[in-house]
């Protein structure tokens, strides 16, 4: 089975941003503890944009539909699920390695 690398945009509501940061930042322990999670690693938006994004990689689809009802993510979406802007901006990719094995791919 393939991995499959997920890129999740959130944006928190203005003035919100600390709190949606706390609760992400409690939960990646948790789904770190996920069978199948490779990575799950938060990153912040430079520059005026207060998103983040999450990017993960899981051993299977199979793993991340395991993570989708798995009690961190359960808990997640109801801490943050008022504090934000929008719905959750997920998009699913499978790898395509260039170049150095280390470098051409997540």
């Amino acid at each position: 089975m393939s991995e499959v690398i997920v890129v999740a945009t959130i944006s928190p509501k203005p003035g919100e941003e600390d709190k949606v940061r706390a609760a992400i930042l409690a939960a990646i322990p948790k789904v770190h503890d996920e069978p199948g999670c490779e990575k799950y690693a938060l990153h912040e938006a430079t520059g005026d944009s207060t998103d983040l994004v999450m990017i993960e990689r899981w051993q299977s689809i199979e793993a991340l539909g395991t993570h989708g009802g798995a009690p961190a993510l359960t808990e997640l979406g109801a801490a943050i699920g008022d504090l934000l802007a929008g719905p959750l901006d997920v998009k699913t990719f499978t790898a395509v390695p260039a170049g150095d094995a280390g470098k051409g791919a997540i």
